[in-house]
């Protein structure tokens, strides 16, 4: 069985460490791992499977004699470094929105589209986290009985900030149980000019917002990629689709409200269920006489994405809710990125390509 170089770019972050978890106990045989971040994170010391490996500084000469690399260490990391990966012949799995929207990279959710992967070109995007679990859950239902509309409310764990973030969240909690003024620096994004109180508090604002004022970024990618990974096409018009994206005080583990309109009305809510329940890779929690839903709590550190409360819209027929809840950095980053590796292993697809993509700079 032939095994594989492996490199984790960004290695010592909340991702990158969950990374190194999933390569471990995934079925990727691997020959040699390599864990790279920034100078600040050189020299480290991690494990993987019980060996010590030290972190390296990312220089374009790390990916040599690589095969996969699986990337987390933010867009401009992914840009200025997966396309000299690939030019030194590594398969690169990116978690970022680095190139997600470009239309030579599959964006790639394996139990929904694991086929785009047999078009890559070198790299391949892992989804937004809110994607990831709404359309895994949307998929099967969208194959069975058609989809006419989405709307989607997201209530995001600050762990999806990323760990400054998430330190920033606690330090905060206890400041406000302590009678002390807070000092907020990160969110609701580090890329915007102000900065608000996250504990005990609720910010409609996840990323930037786009020009129109209108929309943050985050919204605009649910929207996009959703169509992208469902349809293969990010701006059509099969599917409606819309969103509103909500940080709440909660550390790991989104949850989102998903209001859908099905094609076939003679669908049932039953039907509905039995549908998600035979999903791959979703697990259906739904017995309100015993009050079982999914719960963020509950759903951290497991790969499944966790769905309950299906029940039709009286008010609109052909119409319904349902409660969609998901370990962010697992199914939302590090499990679907060390998924995708394992497809691309299963499929032999662990190599670049004659007419390898170097990133829209680069053509």
């Amino acid at each position: 069985m032939k095994e594989f170089n492996v490199a984790i770019l960004g290695a010592t972050g909340a991702v990158g460490t969950r990374m190194i978890q999933q390569l471990e106990q995934s079925t990727i045989p691997v020959k040699n791992v390599k864990l790279l971040a920034s100078a600040h994170s050189a020299g480290k010391v991690l494990q993987f499977k019980g060996e010590d490996v030290t972190v390296e500084e990312t220089t374009p000469e790390s990916f040599e004699g690589v095969d996969l690399v699986l990337a987390s260490a933010g867009g401009s990391v992914s840009k200025k470094f997966l396309p000299e990966a690939v030019k030194r012949g590594a398969v690169c799995v990116d978690n970022t929105s680095a190139f997600r929207m470009e239309p030579e990279v599959p964006l790639v959710i394996p139990e929904v589209n694991e086929k785009a992967l047999y078009d890559h070109r070198g790299i391949i995007s892992n989804p937004n986290c809110s994607t990831i679990q709404m359309v895994i859950c949307l998929d099967p239902v969208y194959r069975k009985f058609g989809l006419k509309q989405v709307i989607v409310s997201t209530y995001q764990a600050v762990s999806g900030a990323g760990q400054s973030a998430l330190n920033e969240l606690m330090e905060e909690s206890q400041q406000v149980l302590n009678g002390e003024k807070t000092d907020p620096k990160i969110l609701p994004t580090k890329g915007d000019k102000k900065h608000y109180q996250q504990a005990f508090n609720l910010l409609p604002q996840i990323d930037v917002f786009e020009q129109d004022g209108y929309y943050t970024h985050e919204e605009w990618k649910m929207i996009h990629e959703t169509k992208k990974i469902m349809l293969d096409d990010m701006d059509a018009k099969d599917i409606k689709v819309t969103a509103t994206c909500v940080r709440v005080p909660i550390r790991i583990a989104h949850g989102e409200t998903v209001y859908f309109e099905v094609a076939d009305k003679s669908a049932t809510t039953d039907q509905i269920k039995e549908t998600l329940a035979a999903a791959s890779g979703v697990v259906l929690q739904d017995d309100t006489a015993h009050q079982i839903y999914p719960q963020p709590i509950l759903a951290e550190g497991k790969r499944d994405t966790f769905v309950g409360r299906v029940r039709p819209d009286y008010e609109n027929e052909g119409s319904y809710h349902m409660w969609v809840v998901s370990d962010n950095l697992l199914k939302g980053a590090a499990w679907n990125t060390v998924q995708i590796a394992e497809r691309l292993v299963a499929d032999d697809l662990v190599r670049v390509p004659d007419n390898p993509y170097l990133g829209p700079d680069n053509h």
